[in-house]
C-alpha cells in the first residue's frame, strides 16, 4: 500500500476520497489547504498526490510543480471540471500522471491511481537498476591490487570515455565481459544499450542475420525484416567476444563496420549507419591466427586499437584474499545471513596453492559453494572441492605427499617469485606478501636450514606459475 496526499478545498469530497482510499489500505493524508500541502510533501515522503486543479493560494499546477522539485517520481493525479481539460493536459505535460473529471468516480478514481503506483514502481526500478549497473560495473569496483590489474585499471580510466575500439585479451573466466561493462558503464554511452554477443555460440550463417540483421526473404525462414545486434545497440557499445572464432566473411563485414560505421542485412541492397563503440574479446592471440591464415590482418589493426590483457588468477595470487572476501560478503548478502563467517587459514592456503585453471570464474564458483556447505561460523577445508585439495599433481604421485611439505614447497616458490619481481627488495616484498620484515627473514633463514629444496624432486609436479602462502596467512585471512 501507499502513502496518499490528497488536497481539494471542497471539504466533502475531501472526505469521501480520504474514505474510501483509507479503505483500500492506503495510508492517506488530507487537506484542503495547498500551502499545508506543500509542507506535508517536504517533511513526508509521499508515493501520490492526488490534487484539485483549481485552488487559492496555490493552484494545481503550482502544487504539481512543488511536488516534482521534492520527489519527481511521485505519482500526481489531477482532479479538474470539465471546462478545464485543457489545463489538465498541460499539467500532465508538466509530470503529471493522469487527471480525473469531477464528478470524481470513485471506482475510476482507484484503477487510476493503482496504475499510477505500478508506474512510478518501474521508475524507481530503473534508477535502481541503473544505479546498480553503474555500481557493479564501474571500473573501481573490478577487484585487484595487483601491478597487472592496477594496469587493467589505469587503461579502462583513460578510454573509457572515448570511442576508441579495444580488444580484451584473456583466458576464459577472467572477467573480459567485466572489463567491457566497465568500459561501456563509464562512458557517455553509458544510458543507451549495452549488447554482449558470443561470436564462438553461433555458425557462421546465423550470426551474421544476428549481428546485421536481415530482410524478408533473405533466406528460408525469414518471414520478415529483423533489426541485427548492432542496430540493437545503437548510441551504445557492442561487445565482441571470442571474435577470432568468426569465419572471412563477418570478419570482412565487420572491417566494413569500422570503417565506414555501416552495416548491410543479410539480403539487403542498402546499407545502413550505425553509432556503436566496438569492444572485442578474445582467448587466444589474433596474431598466432594471422599466421594462420585464420585471422584477417587489417581487421586485427582496426580492432587492436586498445588493447588490454586481463591476468589470468593464477599470475595475480596476491589478489586472491580480496577477491574470497568479496565474494564471500556477496553469497552471505544474498542468503541473508549474517557478516561473521570466517575462514580457516588451511583453507585459505589451499585457495592460494591452487592454479585455477577456470580463474577468477572458477573461484566465484568454489565461494558459492563453501558458503552454501558452512552450517557454523567458520569455513573449513572439508568444505573444499576434491579437486582443489587434492590437484592432479598430488592425485597422479607415485607415492603420498606430506600436506605441509607440499604447502611450505608452494610457499617459497611463491616468495621467490615474488623477490624476483621486486629486483630482491626484501622490504617491498614483505608488503606485497602482506607480511613482516622480519617474518620474511625468518622463512628466508629456515630455508637455509635445511627446509624444502629450490627444485624438489619426487611426486611434487608443478603446473605453470605455481605459488601459493603459509602460516602467516592469518594477517590476511578473509573475515566476513
Amino acid at each position: 500500500m501507499a502513502n496518499v496526499l490528497i488536497v481539494d478545498d471542497e471539504e466533502h469530497l475531501l472526505e469521501v476520497l480520504r474514505t474510501a482510499l483509507a479503505a483500500e489500505g492506503h495510508e492517506v493524508v488530507a487537506t484542503a489547504d495547498p500551502e499545508e500541502a506543500v509542507r506535508v510533501l517536504r517533511e513526508d515522503r509521499m508515493d501520490a498526490l492526488i490534487t484539485d486543479l483549481k485552488m487559492a493560494p496555490l493552484d494545481g499546477l503550482e502544487l504539481l510543480s512543488a511536488a516534482k522539485t521534492m520527489d519527481r517520481e511521485v505519482a500526481v493525479i489531477m482532479i479538474t471540471a470539465y471546462g478545464s481539460i485543457e489545463t489538465a493536459v498541460e499539467a500532465m505535460r508538466r509530470g503529471a500522471f493522469d487527471y480525473i473529471i469531477k464528478p470524481v468516480k470513485l471506482d475510476e478514481l482507484k484503477m487510476t491511481l493503482d496504475r499510477a503506483l505500478a508506474y512510478r514502481g518501474l521508475l524507481r526500478e530503473n534508477v535502481s537498476l541503473k544505479r546498480e549497473l553503474a555500481g557493479r560495473y564501474r571500473f573501481e569496483n573490478i577487484v585487484g591490487t595487483s601491478g597487472a590489474m592496477q594496469d587493467v585499471f589505469r587503461k579502462i580510466e583513460k578510454v573509457a570515455d572515448t570511442d576508441s575500439t579495444v580488444l580484451i585479451y584473456g583466458e576464459s573466466g577472467t572477467g573480459k565481459e567485466l572489463v567491457a561493462r566497465a568500459l561501456h558503464f563509464n562512458s557517455r554511452r553509458r544510458d543507451k544499450p549495452f549488447v554482449a554477443v558470443s561470436c564462438s555460440a553461433l555458425p557462421e550463417s546465423l550470426l551474421e542475420s544476428e549481428l546485421f540483421g536481415h530482410v524478408k526473404g533473405a533466406f528460408t525462414g525469414a518471414v520478415s525484416n529483423r533489426e541485427g545486434l548492432f542496430k540493437a545497440a545503437g548510441g551504445g557499445s557492442i561487445f565482441l567476444d571470442e571474435i577470432g572464432a568468426t569465419g572471412h566473411a563477418i570478419q570482412a563485414s565487420l572491417l566494413r563496420v569500422l570503417q565506414e560505421r555501416e552495416i548491410k542485412p543479410v539480403g539487403s541492397t542498402r546499407s545502413l549507419k550505425v553509432d556503436v563503440r566496438v569492444i572485442a574479446a578474445s582467448n587466444e592471440r589474433l596474431e598466432e591466427k594471422i599466421r594462420a591464415g585464420t585471422f584477417r590482418e587489417d581487421l586485427y589493426y582496426r580492432l587492436s586499437v586498445i588493447p588490454i590483457d586481463v591476468p589470468p588468477l593464477r599470475e595475480r595470487r596476491g589478489d586472491i584474499p580480496l577477491l574470497v572476501e568479496h565474494f564471500m560478503r556477496r553469497e552471505l548478502a544474498k542468503r541473508g545471513r549474517s557478516a561473521d563467517l570466517r575462514m580457516s587459514p588451511d583453507v585459505l592456503d589451499m585457495l592460494m596453492i591452487y592454479d585455477w585453471p577456470g580463474n577468477v570464474r572458477e573461484l566465484e564458483n568454489v565461494i558459492e559453494r563453501i558458503v552454501a556447505l558452512s552450517e557454523g561460523g567458520s569455513i573449513l577445508l572439508d568444505h573444499l572441492p576434491e579437486n582443489i585439495l587434492m590437484p592432479p599433481e598430488i592425485l597422479d604421485a607415485t607415492h603420498a605427499v606430506n600436506l605441509k611439505a607440499f604447502v611450505q614447497e608452494k610457499e617459497r616458490a611463491y616468495i621467490q617469485g615474488i623477490l624476483r619481481e621486486t629486483g630482491g627488495d626484501k622490504r617491498q616484498a614483505a608488503r606485497i606478501l602482506g607480511i613482516d620484515l622480519a617474518t620474511l627473514y625468518r622463512k628466508m633463514e629456515r630455508w637455509k636450514g635445511g627446509g624444502p629444496p629450490q627444485e624438489q624432486e619426487g611426486p611434487v609436479l608443478r603446473r605453470g606459475g605455481s605459488s601459493g602462502t603459509g602460516s602467516d596467512s592469518n594477517s590476511r585471512l578473509p573475515q566476513v
